[in-house]
């Protein structure tokens, strides 16, 4: 099977058999989503959502954020991973938000990696989540998956390098929705240590399923 092949089957059958995919984090404004993302690294979406509830209750904008206390803030976020630093990022955060955006979430990969806390793949998710941009963040599900079914070779060994080989093929139109395919497929079915190649749909597709 050719590269191509792999990627219209792939693609084709995610895009009969789910059509709807999106992010599993609980969000109401592109402030929460945010917010959800800078909370998600090294932690679970579930852990995230426990969380969120109480933190958006208190600080659902960027002004009540930057107004709040490192104390305040920590206490609702102890419960996650790094609370220390991610309570000081979510407050500056808001605080950039209010001084160099109008209190808006930007929609630009550059501006965005400018404010604490935010990387390459949170600024990607944000904009391809609220902005439908055609940009593909790569967390270690899409980078475990894209490589296993043969999407993207194996000697592409970073996330930058997962992420430049998926736009490379994938439909620009689909690139905001295939992140979600690929992480959902990682999430439930193509498990890091126990993939469930027996009830994959797309086994006859991946590279390394077809094998087995």
């Amino acid at each position: 099977m050719t590269k191509k092949e792999r990627y219209l089957n792939v693609l084709s059958y995610f895009q009969h058999h789910q059509p709807i995919a999106e992010t599993e984090l609980t969000y109401a404004s592109p402030f929460q989503l945010l917010v959800a993302v800078i909370l998600s690294a090294q932690c679970t979406d579930k852990r995230v959502n426990a969380t969120t509830p109480s933190i958006f209750n208190s600080f659902p904008t960027p002004q009540k954020m930057a107004a709040a206390s490192f104390d305040a803030v920590f206490a609702l976020v102890k419960s996650i991973s790094y609370p220390n630093n991610k309570a000081k990022h979510l407050i500056k955060m808001s605080q950039m938000l209010i001084d160099h955006y109008n209190g808006e979430v930007p929609m630009s990969i550059d501006a965005l990696v400018t404010l604490p806390g935010v990387g390459r793949k949170t600024a990607n998710v944000i904009t391809s989540v609220i902005d439908q941009q055609p940009n593909m963040a790569v967390d270690t599900h899409v980078y475990r998956v894209s490589r296993r079914i043969g999407l993207v070779p194996m000697t592409a060994t970073t996330p930058l390098a997962v992420e430049k080989e998926l736009i490379k093929h994938i439909p620009k139109e689909q690139v905001h929705i295939a992140h979600h395919w690929l992480i959902l497929h990682g999430r439930y079915t193509c498990l890091a240590r126990s993939p469930k190649c027996d009830a994959c749909a797309i086994r006859l597709f991946c590279k390394q399923g077809s094998k087995i």
